[in-house]
């Protein structure tokens, strides 16, 4: 074999043995890598998720929903407006002559209304509770605010080391080019002319692959720019101006992947199958469940009120009449006037019964919701719950098998190569296979991160506690 060709092979050699069996993480998330404002910076999971959550617009809209239901309140314990009227009475129609008739007066009337029963009481009631959901509203929100950027901001993480993976491995490729044309010049070894066209045809190839993991990481960080972008956000806070993550850095990632702690990992560890009244009395303070509750109670309060339409409306008004004079100058007494008002609710058949009847049908759609809810959430959970086990078997298969199993074999087929005892096509092939295998290893470290992710939705009552890590960050 030709020093040359020896040469280049050893070199190839060398990269293959120090190429680790996942990548090296060489960045550092905390660290910028200038001092100017422009600087590119990595931007952490735990970044984004906070940005995103700050930025968004639908919280601002809920609490403002919710103040408009505080306000709605206390309006309703007030009575309604008296009523003031103000007139003349029993004018004579041939003169109208203010003191020819002794009937004729100047009329000033007020009168005041009081709703049915404690329909104001009931009312204010229900409008308090239907403004206790909005905070778990709003909690259950930034969760899933949370649960979006983290898989936005995975899905792009897994792109970016898919990237880094292939570009470690490129130039190992364009070596084994130089290999095969050194060696098919020197017509010494074995080497073909389609081992040449072969080994361009891989370098080619994984071009097309970098290009593909381009497209779909910068697809990816453009969609997170959805919930990091300030745009308008002086529109609907009083936070605009401050330091902005898309004004200050360059969109890049963080190189290290977090390890987020499981909510609940007995449910998920434990070889015996969750009921679900187990995991009902777990989801049971959920935001979006406790949500459901508030929304429940106002319901229920809507049964009172419509009770109370059986009972009457009061109304009382007072006036009071100014007479003048009589023509020959004699005092006529002023006139005082009082009186009670209310209606009769004897026909409620087609009102009072039909109200009350489409109030309890209404609570009781609201209560199918809750379970309807709970189901979708135990459901989800189940589903979770078995991906990432089988996540957990491929990740203990990769990391304890196939991965150092894959190494082996591309060095070994290497070895045989310099050796003049293998084929180039099995050198190429074996360290495809090395090269795929790290990328599905890589694959199954993110997705095990963001199923973890999705069931911490199912169990958390704080949404900060979805991406909580107590672990060292970093792909194991």
């Amino acid at each position: 074999m030709s020093t040359m060709r020896k040469s280049v092979l050893y070199q190839c050699l060398a990269l293959l043995v120090g190429v680790g069996v996942l990548p090296v993480q060489t960045a550092d998330s905390g660290q910028a890598t200038g001092s100017s404002r422009d600087v590119v910076r990595a931007l952490s999971l735990d970044e984004v998720v906070k940005a995103a959550r700050g930025n968004d617009p639908w919280l601002v809209g809920n609490q403002h929903m919710q103040d408009s239901l505080l306000s709605l309140s206390t309006a309703s314990r007030t009575l309604p407006d008296p009523k003031m009227s103000v007139g003349v009475a029993n004018l004579a129609a041939d003169s109208f002559d203010f003191d020819q008739e002794a009937m004729t007066q100047f009329k000033v009337g007020v009168s005041q209304m009081f709703p049915r029963g404690d329909s104001r009481d009931i009312k204010a009631k229900q409008l308090d509770l239907s403004s206790q959901q909005h905070p778990y509203q709003r909690e259950d929100r930034r969760a899933k605010v949370t649960v979006a950027a983290s898989l936005l901001w995975l899905n792009a993480y897994k792109a970016q080391e898919s990237i880094a993976l292939i570009d470690n491995d490129r130039d190992l490729f364009e070596q084994l080019v130089d290999v095969a044309e050194a060696s098919y010049s020197s017509a010494l070894g074995r080497t073909r002319q389609q081992d040449i066209i072969r080994a361009q045809l891989e370098l080619t190839t994984l071009d097309d692959r970098l290009t593909v993991l381009k497209q779909q990481q910068e697809m990816y960080v453009q969609r997170l720019s959805e919930w990091l972008s300030d745009y308008f956000l002086g529109e609907y806070t009083e936070t605009a101006g401050q330091d902005s993550l898309l004004q200050s850095w360059r969109l890049t990632l963080a190189r290290e992947l977090p390890d987020i702690d499981m909510l609940n990992p007995t449910l998920y560890l434990s070889t015996a199958t969750a009921t679900p009244q187990t995991l009902f009395e777990h989801m049971s303070q959920h935001p979006a469940v406790m949500a459901q509750e508030r929304k429940i109670d106002a319901s229920t309060a809507g049964i009172e009120l419509a009770e109370q339409k059986y009972k009457p409306e009061w109304g009382i008004n007072a006036s009071y009449g100014y007479r003048d004079d009589d023509p020959l100058a004699n005092t006529r007494a002023d006139l005082f006037s009082v009186g009670v008002t209310f209606d009769l609710p004897l026909f409620t058949n087609n009102r009072q019964d039909k109200e009350y009847q489409s109030a309890v049908s209404q609570s009781a759609a609201v209560r199918t919701e809750k379970w309807q809810l709970l189901r979708k959430l135990i459901a989800s959970f189940e589903s979770a719950k078995v991906q990432l086990r089988r996540l957990d078997e491929r990740r203990a298969l990769y990391r304890d098998k196939l991965l150092p199993q894959m190494h082996d074999q591309a060095e070994a087929s290497l070895t045989a190569y310099t050796n003049d005892d293998g084929d180039f096509a099995e050198v190429v092939r074996a360290r495809i296979a090395e090269l795929n295998a790290r990328i599905s290893a890589l694959d199954i470290e993110v997705e095990r991160q963001k199923i973890i992710i999705q069931m911490n939705y199912f169990f958390m009552t704080d949404a900060s506690e979805i991406t909580m890590s107590s672990h060292k960050p970093g792909v194991k």
